[in-house]
């Protein structure tokens, strides 16, 4: 193995999402192509092993089989070998091979002690688990004593969710027997089982078994073609030193593994430290601090996109809090355009301490509500105008500026939908979308809406992007409103939304936090799109340093 090219990348490649995976599987590639450890010119050749083998086989079956190996243009030599390997059929190497089968009753017939039934969630590559074993009587195990397991065998998984996984059954094990879900290998010669468990693991032999799992059929892998599979088969002595150095290699992998999963697991957690302080803190002037200095490594703490998302809420949150960016003493309290549309007797909890100058409303009190409705579908002249029509479908942007449906004058006229003026909020108050999330817009042109949906014409014109910002860092506490039904509809009521405690800031604070809001969801955007391709990179860099690595080793 060019195990230099891969160190000298392993930084880079390491992040790819599948790297120990591609790693180990590389390491199986290998070794099965004769690259992974040297020949010696001593060991006895495997034409010699071949020679063992058939005798053994010859002896256990009673005849030797006509699976002799010849490549053909059809049928090609899958790779080059080294000079002492052969090629061999695996049935030719094998004394039996063939699924286990169901015993008669079915599951009715298992116990709680007897003879170990095994399935294919109990076949591990690293070997057996039995914490959910089923037993057989004795009876039925020799009944189906021609699926009886003996030590040494390799039991290889041939259909579902789990096929291709394949291990050992251990010495101690003096009997069990398999469903039909699992396949027997049984090796001629004793010794050979270890190499070969290495080489059903490879993503060459993987190929073969899934192949078969594909179509409507999903079969499963069937004794007649795994027979016919062409191992390449290195000298005795070359399989143990194969077996050896993949051993100490995937122990490598193991440490590759826990050491990323440590590394992760640290992020992880000083990430949701950083989030959990910036959401509760108190201290406005420190968290602005903490924030950037969160914001300033997000690179180094950030690896995941669902990252990304739970910090742009993040930032929304303390935008609607006030510590986002510093008050300013001389800028007009919110009170004074406010007047009698703050909260003031009627809020009797605050939802949490307001900065100088901020105050309390809601979105009642905030503007003017405006519902929708659907015209009749039976009149055509109600669905042919130019009137954008707004319903949940079309609530995935921040600006609405069409919609898919469009409406005329006479439907205004003849149905419960109203013209919502430019410059207002439009939110969806019914669908299942507000299981997890609640979709918010302002129109840039006059709109209708369905039922569905709710509108607000604000007051004041210049609080339009700040209300969008709100429903956007309200979305926990909206959602926490959020009725679901038996039947899974969800939907909010309008008392309860619009009577919800919004904070309000400064006109000129609101300016200032719409600014640094979108100067952050900008670097979030960023953020998000580097990881993408940092992905797609680092997987391509990995997939060409393997590829190049196995050509080096050649």
């Amino acid at each position: 193995m060019n195990a230099e090219l891969l160190l000298a990348h392993y930084d880079r490649i390491s992040d790819a999402p599948d790297a120990v995976a591609r790693l180990r599987k590389f390491i199986l590639d290998l070794a099965v192509r004769g690259k992974l450890v040297e020949q010696k010119s001593d060991d006895e050749s495997a034409e010699k092993l071949m020679r063992r083998i058939t005798i053994n086989r010859s002896t256990a079956i009673g005849h030797v089989s006509s699976l002799s190996i010849r490549f053909t243009p059809s049928e090609p030599e899958p790779f080059n070998l080294p000079s002492n390997w052969t090629w061999a059929r695996l049935g030719l190497i094998c004394s039996k091979t063939g699924s286990g089968s169901t015993p008669r009753g079915g599951k009715s017939v298992y116990q709680q002690h007897g003879v170990p039934f095994l399935r294919s969630q109990n076949v591990y590559n690293d070997g057996l688990r039995l914490d959910d074993v089923a037993y057989i009587a004795d009876e039925t195990h020799e009944h189906m004593s021609g699926t009886a397991v003996e030590p040494g065998d390799l039991l290889l998984n041939i259909t579902g969710g789990s096929i291709g996984r394949c291990c050992l059954v251990p010495q101690e094990m003096n009997q069990a027997n398999i469903s039909q879900h699992v396949a027997i290998i049984r090796v001629a010669l004793d010794g050979i089982q270890y190499y070969l468990h290495k080489l059903v693991l490879s993503p060459y032999f993987q190929s073969f078994v899934l192949s078969e799992q594909t179509g409507a059929g999903r079969l499963g892998l069937p004794k007649n073609k795994m027979d016919l599979i062409a191992v390449a088969l290195p000298p005795l002595p070359e399989q143990h030193r194969i077996v050896a150095k993949v051993d100490e290699l995937m122990v490598l992998c193991d440490q590759l593994e826990a050491s990323r999963r440590e590394q992760e697991t640290r992020r992880e957690q000083l990430t949701a430290s950083a989030h959990h302080h910036l959401n509760n803190g108190d201290d406005a002037d420190g968290l602005r601090t903490h924030a950037q200095f969160f914001i300033g490594h997000l690179p180094r703490l950030t690896k995941r996109p669902d990252q990304i998302k739970q910090l742009r809420q993040t930032i929304l949150n303390l935008a609607i809090r006030g510590k986002l960016v510093p008050q300013d003493s001389s800028d007009t309290p919110a009170i004074q355009f406010l007047g009698n549309r703050r909260l003031l007797n009627d809020l009797e909890i605050e939802p949490w301490s307001l900065p100088s100058g901020w105050a309390w409303s809601s979105m009642a009190k905030i503007g003017e509500t405006l519902g929708g409705g659907t015209p009749s579908k039976g009149e055509p002249k109600f669905w042919n105008g130019s009137i954008p029509w707004v319903s949940p479908k079309d609530m995935k942007v921040d600006l609405i500026k069409d919609a898919k449906d469009h409406i005329s004058e006479l439907a205004i006229e003849g149905s419960a939908t109203r013209l919502i003026p430019t410059h207002s909020l439009l939110m969806v108050v019914r669908g299942m979308i507000l299981a997890h999330s609640f979709p918010t817009a302002i129109t840039d042109v006059p709109v209708t809406i369905n039922q569905d949906m709710k509108a607000i014409v604000p007051f004041h014109q210049d609080l339009i992007q700040y209300l969008l910002l709100l429903t956007k860092g309200l979305k926990p506490e909206i959602l926490n409103l959020v009725q679901h039904s038996t039947h899974g509809t969800c939907k909010l009521l309008t008392d309860e939304l619009f009577s919800l405690p919004i904070p309000i800031a400064p006109l000129a604070e609101q300016h200032r936090i719409i600014a640094k809001v979108d100067e952050l969801i900008a670097l979030c955007d960023k953020l998000e799109a580097s990881l993408c391709t940092a992905k797609t990179e680092t997987s391509r860099l990995l997939e060409s340093v393997l590829h190049h690595a196995l050509e080096a080793s050649a």
